[in-house]
């Protein structure tokens, strides 16, 4: 297993990083990612958890063998309970674990290198403005997202050309980027204030300046090309684009 166990954040800066990175591999795993974590977690196996690394990876293993371990343990036996419950409300409780995971893992550092209150509190507050996993598996962050978005994604929608893709420039970069400081143009200020806390329904970060982003067809939240696996290239011969979620709702299990 990979582990981590050869790399110890030191910093409040570190361990948050250390967070983000983890962070990124668990919702990978339970969004882009999750048919192959499906599989992975097979009932008739031992007792498995999933692991986020700082490297944004994932993993499904058995725990660590020795006592106690060199960091906290995620969830014990998660894929016992994959065929006995509707699949999506298993994922959500994967993610609750993995939120308290988190935790652990970021307040293990913080304790084991000292952390006084006030670095503990500026860890927290930075975890916190993060959307939790269980927020980005369960939907509550893209209806958050949508929220906030609704009125200029209906707009979006009729201008964009072939699919729902667009590179982040021109009309959809005065959109979607950070506002800007104020001028003259006081009737914008408030949409761009609005649109600015877009956040990626795969993710649940803010879209940068220079990525390239897609919108779903069906839920109408937009996602980091990255996080759903599309470049600019495929995006061009996607008549009609399906995000993971929107797809595996309609997927039947044996």
């Amino acid at each position: 297993m990979e582990g981590g166990t050869q790399y110890n954040p030191r910093t409040v800066e570190e361990v948050f990083r250390d967070f983000k990175g983890r962070r990124a591999g668990l919702v990978k795993a339970l969004t882009t990612d999750v048919e192959e974590f499906y599989q992975q977690c097979d009932p008739e196996k031992e007792n498995l958890c999933l692991y986020g690394f700082p490297s944004e990876q994932w993993e499904v293993n058995l725990p660590a063998e020795e006592v106690p371990p060199e960091l906290p343990e995620p969830a014990l036996g998660i894929n016992f309970a994959r065929d006995g419950m509707q699949e999506k409300d298993w994922l959500s409780l994967v993610a609750v674990h993995s939120d308290a995971w988190l935790l652990s893992v970021a307040f293990y550092f913080g304790a084991r290198f000292g952390f006084e209150r006030a670095d503990r509190r500026r860890l927290f507050n930075m975890i916190n403005d993060l959307p939790t996993i269980f927020e980005v598996v369960s939907g509550t962050a893209k209806k958050q997202s949508k929220d906030k978005s609704s009125m200029s994604n209906h707009s979006s929608t009729k201008s964009k050309s072939n699919s729902k893709a667009t590179q982040r420039g021109s009309e959809s970069q005065a959109k979607y980027s950070r506002p800007q400081p104020k001028d003259d143009d006081e009737d914008g200020l408030d949409e761009d204030d609005e649109q600015g806390e877009t956040l990626c329904g795969a993710c649940g970060e803010n879209y940068a300046s220079d990525e390239f982003w897609i919108c779903c067809d069906i839920c109408e939240i937009w996602f980091h090309g990255k996080c759903v696996k599309i470049t600019p290239a495929r995006a061009e011969h996607i008549k009609q684009y399906k995000c993971p979620s929107c797809t595996s709702s309609k997927r039947t299990r044996p």
